[in-house]
């Protein structure tokens, strides 16, 4: 390393630890625990374990279950989980209380969202416009919904989706954040488009909650839905939840009519009949274990804005980004994550060649990233437990295995 560069890199080590010891957030990384020695930007896709869930867990397995057995149901209000860690997460994602409720998979709550949504739209209409760049489970559930919804799915990239919208829109499904790219994508216009047309709107908000503001209810977002293993932190597994806005809860008919979900529960009637409010999304049995270690998660999120999560999510990229210009030789990666703030989720993907073997390289010398093919690196930043030393030790990480 030349004096020059030796000048640069102790100037990013200067300016990297001068941010942390400015950063209001950086107590929050006592929250959880983290290996020595490791650089963790993977949290866009399994969040580190917060201090107070394996205590929890222990006392769920131990005591909730072993000692109290059946009881736990109401002794331990395991009953009223789903829509009480619903409203754990709502402030999350802009929502005010009675609007979201946990349980399921991402993919399950998807398919009741889509197929709901559809039952929620003026008859007639023909399509079902989908994020053309989606993940990949988002665009089979929606090829399924459709089909039992009598639509016609649509690809559309977002950048284009409000032009897109006419009165033949049934349902619109969109990704708040693209997961390949770190795309943030414009969620007040595009539902303000989607309303004005007469369109349900379906957000997946699952690269997006726990890393910026949402606004479900500030933008009239019809529904949404979410995992909680990334920034929420719950746990690999972790249940999903799914958002329906108070306006639409007595209409909402979903297509897994679960004897969770019904009004009286235990009345074992055969005629199926929804409960009240957002509990009308459940299903079948809470997945107990895995739904009390959310909540243990999520504790972590006391008397944190996320609005200061944004801020630092932007500063901990702006910074990502500049580290890697200085350390890596020109031309041999790009970002594809737009520079724009306002177009920016809290990932940086950069695109190089034999990605893969760099992110096993990166993975070997202790900075955990991921790999999207073809070529893509992943670099997520929780901003409550990275900090601005692991960004640029990423990026010379970076440099040096580029040489």
């Amino acid at each position: 390393m030349s004096d020059t560069s030796e000048d640069i890199a102790a100037d990013l080590r200067t300016r990297a630890a001068a941010l942390d010891a400015a950063d209001e957030l950086a107590k929050l990384r006592e929250r959880f625990t983290l290996p020595d020695g490791v650089v963790y930007l993977d949290g866009n896709s399994l969040g580190a374990l917060p201090t107070g869930v394996a205590a929890t867990t222990a006392d769920v397995v131990a005591r909730q279950w072993g000692e109290l057995l059946i009881r736990s149901w109401d002794e331990s209000g395991w009953w009223t989980a789903p829509e009480r860690i619903g409203d754990k997460i709502a402030p999350l994602i802009g929502a005010a209380p009675g609007q979201v409720v946990v349980g399921d998979s991402t993919s399950v709550n998807l398919f009741k969202a889509l197929v709901g949504g559809a039952r929620l739209a003026a008859p007639g209409r023909t399509k079902l416009l989908v994020d053309s760049a989606t993940f990949p489970t988002d665009g089979y559930i929606a090829q399924s919904a459709a089909r039992l919804a009598g639509l016609t799915v649509v690809p559309v990239d977002p950048s284009r989706a409000a032009e897109a919208i006419d009165a033949d829109t049934a349902v619109v499904l969109l990704n708040h954040v693209d997961y390949r790219s770190g795309r943030l994508h414009d969620l007040p216009a595009l539902t303000a488009a989607a309303r004005a047309a007469g369109a349900v709107v379906v957000w997946d908000l699952c690269h997006s909650a726990g890393a910026l503001p949402v606004g479900l209810d500030e933008h009239d977002v019809d529904l949404a839905v979410g995992c909680t293993y990334k920034y929420l932190n719950g746990g690999p597994g972790a249940p999903a939840y799914l958002y329906i806005a108070a306006r639409h809860q007595d209409a909402f008919d979903s297509p897994l009519p679960g004897w969770n979900g019904h009004a009286d529960p235990f009345a074992m009637t055969p005629a199926y009949e929804a409960a009240r409010g957002a509990t009308r999304g459940r299903v079948g049995t809470p997945d107990i274990l895995s739904m009390l270690a959310l909540e243990a998660a999520l504790d972590a999120w006391d008397g944190v804005a996320v609005e200061a999560v944004r801020a630092k999510s932007l500063a901990l990229t702006d910074f990502f980004l500049e580290c890697v210009a200085a350390y890596v030789p020109q031309g041999l990666v790009e970002s594809v994550t737009p520079a724009e703030h306002e177009r920016r989720g809290s990932q940086v993907s950069l695109r190089c060649e034999n990605a893969r073997e760099v992110m096993g390289e990166l993975i070997a010398r202790g900075v955990i990233g991921d790999f999207r093919a073809p070529d893509v690196l992943r670099f997520g930043f929780t901003p409550l437990y990275v900090g601005f030393a692991d960004a640029e030790r990423a990026a010379r990480t970076l440099g040096h295995i580029f040489g």
